[in-house]
């Protein structure tokens, strides 16, 4: 055997399980939908005129952990505005799977945190730098 044969094949073993992730799990696919509804509908007020229909779509901050989440994607659904608008059409189907995945297939892996619906209205800024707790 060669010196650099085995070199090469511990690094190609060691790379094969960063090759073949883990399957994502009902709570990682509800959080990453969550969070990629939330862009999603945070990019087409952003992109859309301020005259259009958007402006009229319930708001869509969501946190998978709180209970109102449920109430806030029906609404959304059902929400007469924009129709026949692709990205909102598209955005609707999003949010249809989410409550599926919610309130059907993930129904046990989810633990509602909170119940507070105003939450849901406005996103909250994320903190990047933790307090200080020395003083």
């Amino acid at each position: 055997m060669t010196p650099w044969l085995l070199p090469l094949l511990l690094l190609l073993l060691a790379g094969l399980p960063a090759a073949r992730p883990a399957p994502p799990t009902c709570y990682s696919r509800m959080l990453g939908l969550s969070r990629e509804i939330t862009g999603d509908f945070q990019s087409l007020q952003t992109a859309e005129p301020l005259g259009s229909c958007v402006r009229y779509l319930p708001r869509l901050y969501l946190d998978i952990h709180n209970y109102c989440v449920l109430a806030k994607l029906r609404d959304f659904v059902a929400s007469p505005h924009c129709w026949k608008v692709a990205r909102v059409d598209a955005l609707k189907d999003k949010v249809r799977k989410l409550y599926t995945i919610l309130n059907s297939f993930c129904r046990r892996d989810l633990v509602f945190l909170s119940d507070d619906c105003n939450a849901l209205e406005y996103p909250i800024p994320a903190t990047t730098v933790l307090p200080d707790r020395q003083g």
